[in-house]
This record gives C-alpha cells, structure tokens and sequence, in this order.
C-alpha cells in the first residue's frame, strides 16, 4: 500500500478536523465494498481451487477414498473431510 500525504490530496478543512479527532499518527482509510477484490480473483488462484474442489467432491462420490484424496491433492485428510463433505463445494 502506498503512502501519500493527506496535505497533497485532501481539502485544508478536512485535515484540520481529522486532526481535532485524531491529532498525529497513521490513518487507513479502507476501499469503498464494491471496489474491493476477494482474495485470489485478481490471480485466479480463487477459482483454481474452486474448480480443484469440484474435482475432489467428484471423485469422492465416484468412490475414491479420503486417504486416496489426500494422497492425489498433497492435502491433510482433515482438509479433505472439510472439502468433500461441504454442501456448497458438491454443488458448484
């Protein structure tokens, strides 16, 4: 996150009150919710492993063990039980 100072981008009246309220340190000042990215949509990892779930519940429900999926994905048997047994993951 880049810093930038409030005198090069805000109206005088404003930082003076945010200095009444807040006199010195850093502020964050969050993005609007409908300019935020989730996690991984900008690299596509979120729908990777979307889609290495859906691959996971298929293959659980064609009869492939949690031991077999656990082996395949390189992932803990208890991350294979969340997987395979979460409704919405059968269902995407």
């Amino acid at each position: 996150m880049k810093y930038t100072n409030a005198d090069a981008v805000l109206p005088e009246a404003l930082i003076k009150e945010i200095q009444r309220r807040f006199p010195g340190g850093l502020i964050y000042i969050p993005k609007p919710k409908e300019a935020r990215i989730k996690w991984g949509e900008r690299s596509g990892s979120r729908e990777w492993i979307q889609e290495r779930n859906r691959e996971m519940c298929n293959r659980y429900t064609q009869g492939e063990t949690i031991d077999q999926l656990a082996a395949r994905f390189c992932l803990s048997i208890d991350s294979i039980k969340k997987i395979v047994y979460c409704r919405k993951n059968r269902e995407n």
